[in-house]
């Protein structure tokens, strides 16, 4: 607890101090029970008042919510942690741990559960809790040697789980029993689970194995999360990857979504598009599963998705294997824990040592695996010099260079690198890679419909080009094109929606905004998107290309207000909720066309192509078309954006199969 000041007031003058002299042991409920002068008696002034500023940290430790079968007792229960704790030697070593002894806190000591009434259902909440999707035999005869040799401690109750809770904490408790402590458990022995990673969490030694067959499609896959096992919810039907509306959403149902992925059970069913808003079609409502289903296209739903929009998507965050990964990277120096100095663990000559990571080629997406990694969101900006957050000076030495991530892994150790090989022109200590992490991201997603319905041809004179020609929006031919020709222009409007959980705002501060004299606007991203033309064998066979020339919010939903407006040199953005629309008529919305012979194309256009600003999923970044052209007339259709469609369909459309694979 820490004291603040209150600013003085007449307001502050008037509201009364309700509590002086508090004397809380810390094991009270309300602060109304603590000992103190009385409600409402005091000699305080509000210069007094005192503030707290609460750990993120949960305590850890549960109550029993259920009461004993017979419901002849109601006991309070509580137990302090629940652990899976690994006794053969060939499993110690392993990360995570599957297999072992399953283990309570009680009172301060770990002790074992006593086998008796143990079920298989049990061990499946067990497993489910600690990450893994499902759980499996072991070799029981092993681990009874094991309890001969050292003789257990047991807790004083048995579980009884129906298969489909998502925590032990919703189990019924057993019988209690009277053993005594380093009593041989009548019959049994300690509980023992083993229990199944899922494919992201599997040995190593598999993945060879796994990698000479192809994986199926997968019906049920998560968007927008910040961290592993957390996203919404979308299900492929017809080909058509949609959302599930949050009618009746449950942990039961969240649960069945995270065992199919390869998760555990779930911590959180979240509703409302608290993970974001996805784009296409709601394609469940009202979903109920017993907790059994192998898939949620299993579980019975209602068909008719009548009345449920976006901001209704249902999501999930489900518990994943303790894999370690936080323990050998920090950031250091930061003015709070989410911004800092890249600093990580490595071997050196046999012992550990902390240092920094190289900043040649460090960006976003290195970034976004590092906040991943530490748990803290998204990515909110990329740092190539680091000399304003002194971090450990024994940490240094660059002991990481060369760094190169998909944005998809789970640890930096995962990314491309050097390994031993080091190069490190800048050196590290003032010059180390930093990042600045947040809980939430932008989501930026463009509504090919209106691509699909406002594309055109126009034929225009090169005279009146010559801005467009100076911002590099005409093809290269056009600088041999005389004044009096004319350049052909594959025009269309863009309406890019922010789909995410913040702000989309420039990287850069209108301080370094670029002003273009000939347009007379600043620029706040000098590329913002891409517009490229492929032939069917993908090909490019003309490009075009659009600096932000000015970021706002056109529209908003309803209830939503607008933040962002360009005039009188204004904050530029798009606000969460609200889209920027680019008209076919301004300049350099368009492709120059006037080379391009007639036939079947594919349209391409990538949002924020060089991940200058962090978003929270960058594989809906980039839409394609089909696109005919006959000399005289352009026809658009089958517009869609990517990942909207199984892979199937998606590998007939030549170009990039997501904006991760793009040249930075």
């Amino acid at each position: 607890m820490q004291h603040v000041l209150a600013p003085q007031s007449n307001y502050d003058a008037l509201r009364p101090i309700w509590f002086d002299n508090l004397h809380c042991t810390g094991k009270e409920k309300t602060l109304a029970l603590c000992p103190s002068n009385g409600i409402g008696i005091s000699d305080c002034k509000h210069s007094e008042d005192v503030g707290v500023v609460c750990s993120d940290k949960r305590i850890p430790g549960f109550k029993f919510v259920n009461t004993l079968p017979n419901h002849v007792e109601n006991l309070d229960i509580q137990v302090e942690d629940v652990r899976i704790r690994a006794i053969l030697s060939s499993y110690r070593k392993r990360i995570p741990v599957t297999e072992g002894y399953v283990e309570v806190k009680d009172d301060g000591k770990w002790k074992q559960i006593c086998n008796t009434e143990w079920t298989q259902h049990n061990s499946r909440i067990i497993c489910g809790m600690f990450g893994f999707p499902g759980e499996r035999k072991y070799n029981a005869r092993v681990y009874k040697m094991f309890a001969r040799r050292r003789k257990p401690t047991y807790w004083d109750y048995a579980v009884n789980c129906t298969g489909n809770e998502a925590h032990l904490s919703s189990c019924k408790l057993g019988q209690g029993t009277s053993m005594k402590p380093n009593e041989t458990c009548p019959g049994g022995l300690p509980v023992v689970v083993s229990c199944v990673p899922g494919r992201d969490f599997a040995p190593t030694p598999m993945t060879g194995f796994r990698k000479a067959f192809r994986q199926e499609q997968p019906l049920v896959r998560l968007r927008g999360g910040a961290i592993v096992g957390e996203g919404r919810v979308e299900v492929l039907k017809n080909g058509e990857w949609g959302t599930i509306c949050d009618d009746n959403w449950s942990l039961l149902s969240a649960t069945v979504v995270c065992r199919e992925l390869g998760f555990g059970t779930a911590i959180e069913a979240l509703s409302g598009g608290r993970l974001g808003q996805g784009m296409g079609p709601v394609h469940m409502n009202e979903v109920e599963c017993s907790g059994f289903e192998k898939s949620i296209t299993e579980c019975f739903f209602n068909k008719e998705a009548l009345g449920c929009s976006h901001e209704e998507d249902a999501a999930v965050r489900c518990n994943v294997p303790a894999m370690g990964f936080q323990e050998s990277l920090r950031l250091s120096g930061g003015r709070n824990p989410y911004e800092g100095r890249v600093e990580v663990l490595v071997e050196r000559n046999g012992s550990l040592v902390w240092g920094t990571v190289c900043s040649d080629s460090w960006g976003t997406m290195e970034a976004m695996v590092v906040c991943r990694q530490l748990g803290l969101g998204f990515a909110s900006n990329t740092f190539q010099e680091t000399w304003y957050w002194p971090g450990e000076v024994s940490a240094d030495s660059v002991v990481m260079s060369g760094v190169r991530c998909s944005g998809t892994e789970m640890s930096l150790s995962h990314c491309l690198h050097h390994g031993a090989h080091l190069s490190c022109a800048k050196g590290g200590g003032r010059n180390a890679a930093g990042v600045s992490c947040s809980e939430t991201a932008p989501d930026l997603v463009l509504n090919p419909q209106v691509v699909e319905q406002t594309t055109y041809m126009e034929d225009r004179p090169m005279f009146m080009l010559q801005c467009a020609y100076e911002e590099n929006c005409l093809s290269s031919n056009s600088s041999q094109a005389p004044a009096n020709s004319y350049r052909r222009l594959l025009r269309f409007s863009s309406q890019i929606h922010n789909n995410g959980q913040s702000d989309f705002r420039p990287k850069a501060g209108r301080h370094s905004w670029v002003w273009h004299e000939c347009h007379r606007h600043y620029h706040s991203m000098e590329v913002f998107t891409l517009y490229d033309l492929f032939t069917l064998n993908g090909t490019k066979v003309a490009e075009g290309h659009k600096a932000s020339f000015c970021l706002e919010d056109s529209e908003c939903d309803e209830g939503i207000e607008k933040r962002y407006e360009c005039a009188n040199f204004g904050e530029q953005g798009i606000t969460v909720g609200c889209w920027d629309t680019y008209r076919h008529d301004i300049d350099c919305q368009w492709i120059d066309i006037s080379e391009l012979k007639p036939g079947d194309y594919i349209f391409q256009i990538v949002i924020n192509p060089n991940y200058e600003v962090p978003e929270s999923d960058y594989t809906n970044n980039i839409m394609k078309c089909r696109c005919r052209y006959d000399g005289h007339r352009v026809w658009m259709y089958s517009c869609h954006n990517g990942g909207s469609l199984s892979t199937e369909t998606e590998q007939t459309f030549p170009g990039l199969l997501n904006n991760q694979v793009t040249h930075r």
